[in-house]
């Protein structure tokens, strides 16, 4: 995986299928317990930043653990805690940085923001979200997807909600790995049309990209059905008047029952039970939130050790 060694991952088609693959194969083998690295930076342990404009849960702890478990150390940096809140500017910020951290992984909303930190530092520069992609998290959705069928080419996911950058990332992800995959939105909540052209340009004809503003059509036959929250971050002031517009495009028993009987329950979190999801869908038998949301340490652990040219 020397390939990744010093690179930047600011989105998800920054990887090719086969080093997807591999990234999914060096997880699968960190999660058994089958691969330990123990990873040094010019002989000492390395530093990862966490730099979060946005609030994270799962994000920070599941980097945090990962790095601890390679035998690193990890700075969390809240954007009130550095100058750039006092407007210092991004350029200085990341050069400075550059010079303290081995790798660094960015939560904020402008993709301009991530590529300007990226574009100034030496070190590898991760997108922990942007307002645009989140591709950690579909790396640790393919994770749990793969575990469950063992296989990913020929699957179908069909997503249900707002076209975020969720949505985005998990796009370009199935047509990576050669899964279909259909997104239904209301007409007006619909994925950006440039990563709806460039999913299809990697799909090459290969699998399906679907986009209808029809739920039911989306999950008929499909093997994961995928929802993420109905206002993200930032648009928290829009959440309940969006209620009646996405109420159709609800996870719930009805919408799965057109779905493959062994099909599965996938949501990024957090959840807003009753609203894009049910406490029924859940917490039910096809649920792998909760393995989903465990994935994210271990995709992320085999990226950093990638990244670091430890794998």
């Amino acid at each position: 995986m020397g390939s990744l060694k010093g690179r930047d991952l600011l989105k998800l088609s920054d990887l090719s299928t086969d080093e997807v693959m591999e990234l999914l194969d060096i997880a699968a083998q960190l999660k058994s317990g089958k691969l330990n690295p123990r990873v040094t930076v010019n002989g000492h342990p390395p530093v990862l930043g966490l730099l979060f404009y946005k609030a994270s849960t799962r994000t920070r702890v599941s980097f945090s653990s990962a790095m601890y478990h390679l035998g690193g150390q990890v700075l969390d940096l809240p954007l009130n805690a550095t100058q750039v809140s006092r407007g210092e500017p991004i350029a200085d910020t990341a050069r400075v940085l550059d010079r303290y951290l081995d790798i660094l992984a960015i939560r904020t909303f402008e993709q301009s923001d991530l590529e300007t930190f990226a574009k100034e530092m030496e070190i590898p520069v991760i997108n922990a979200l942007t307002d645009l992609e989140h591709p950690c998290q579909i790396l640790a959705d393919l994770q749990t997807i793969q575990e469950t069928f063992s296989t990913l080419s020929g699957l179908t996911l069909t997503y249900v909600g707002d076209g975020n950058n969720v949505a985005h990332s998990l796009m370009i992800g199935c047509a990576l790995v050669g899964m279909n995959v259909r997104v239904a939105t209301p007409k007006d909540y619909q994925p950006l049309s440039e990563i709806v052209e460039l999913t299809e340009k990697i799909a090459n004809g290969q699998s399906e990209v679907l986009l209808t503003e029809d739920p039911i059509a989306a999950a008929k036959g499909a093997h994961v059905i995928y929802t993420d929250v109905w206002a993200s971050m930032g648009q928290e002031d829009l959440a309940a008047s969006r209620i009646p517009i996405f109420q159709p495009y609800q996870v719930n028993d009805q919408l799965m029952s057109y779905a493959d009987k062994d099909a599965i329950v996938l949501h990024c979190l957090p959840a807003h039970r009753g609203e894009e999801i049910t406490h029924e869908a859940i917490e039910g038998k096809q649920s792998k939130v909760w393995d989903q949301a465990e994935n994210r340490m271990h995709a992320q652990k085999a990226l950093m050790a990638s990244l670091l040219g430890a794998v």
